[in-house]
């Protein structure tokens, strides 16, 4: 995989207007040189929505901001926020083949309601996060809105697949807010 064509590639599934893109810059960054906190939110192989919940000790609730189907593929552009509130703690893109999981899965999916990993866990789906890639963001208007953060701030995310039942069937760009 070359993480910055597959961040390009998930990036265009939703792109920002051309006066406000999503970043300024990115770039792939080894995963033993991720500094913390941004290593131990980032590089392991869980679903992103644990790893929220740990740092920020509370639960999550997903937002989801567009989604659409194209080439038998169900999109969507998120943002994740602490439970209860309008505080942003991640923003994503998520790719899926819906025809690896259940019905009952794919409706609770498709109702926007539950973040994704906490579906998949409920449900007891056999899965496997696979880590892709560890990049570093400088927010453009995009992310910065997005993320609540100043334009030009530097936060980082990763690239992931997630494997149902031994298939491929989630490609994942998640970006962590700012940690403090």
């Amino acid at each position: 995989m070359n993480p910055l064509k597959e961040l390009q590639d998930l990036a265009s599934l939703f792109p920002e207007p051309a006066d406000a893109p999503l970043f300024r810059h990115a770039r792939h960054v080894a995963r033993e040189a991720t500094p913390e906190p941004y290593r131990t939110m980032l590089v392991h192989e869980h679903h992103m929505t644990i790893s929220m919940e740990s740092w920020h000790r509370c639960s999550v609730d997903v937002e989801v901001l567009e989604s659409r189907f194209q080439d038998g593929l169900y999109l969507r552009k998120i943002r994740l926020l602490k439970s209860g509130t309008s505080r942003a703690v991640q923003f994503g893109y998520v790719r899926f083949n819906l025809e690896l999981v259940t019905e009952q899965v794919r409706s609770e999916i498709l109702a926007e309601k539950i973040p994704l990993g906490r579906i998949l866990i409920q449900h007891n789906v056999f899965r496997h996060v696979e880590l892709g890639a560890i990049l570093q963001f400088t927010a453009g208007p995009g992310l910065a809105r997005w993320l609540q953060m100043p334009e030009e701030a530097v936060t980082w995310g990763r690239l992931a697949t997630i494997f149902c039942n031994g298939s491929p069937a989630i490609d994942l760009l998640e970006i962590s807010a700012p940690l403090e």
